[in-house]
């Protein structure tokens, strides 16, 4: 979880189920996982996951493996591209739907650990622990 008093500037890589309730701003990647803005969350970021549930403010392009869901209190100016997307009655939507319940949006690659994020690092890190 992302507390309320957090903010990052930045890119945020999950490999796990995700609350933000912080402000982002950057790009958030869940790709086989639930990502929810709760309704403290500010987003100035575009988010891809398996499941993206709004509640707070999302300014960005949306990516659902599976699914999005805009609650009530959620408030999103941006593109959704998903094969099922809920608005739920209240829910603020400024942008465009793509969907498609047979086709699997086309999601981003993202790095699937540290040493596709940083390889130099990795790198260097080995050849400091074979001297």
């Amino acid at each position: 979880m992302i507390g309320p008093t957090v903010i990052i500037d930045g890119n945020i890589i999950s490999a796990e189920d995700l609350i933000i309730e912080g402000k982002v701003s950057g790009t958030v990647t869940g790709t086989d996982h639930e990502i929810t803005i709760g309704q403290a969350g500010q987003l100035k970021a575009d988010i891809q996951a398996k499941i993206v549930r709004i509640e707070g403010k999302v300014e960005g392009d949306i990516c659902g493996g599976e699914k999005v869901i805009i609650s009530k209190t959620g408030n999103v100016l941006g593109n959704i591209a998903a094969p099922r997307v809920t608005l739920e009655d209240g829910a603020k939507f400024k942008g465009s739907i793509e969907m498609d319940p047979d086709e699997q949006p086309t999601i981003k690659a993202v790095p699937k650990s540290k040493s596709d994020l940083f390889p130099e690092s990795v790198a260097n890190a080995d050849k400091s622990n074979a001297s």
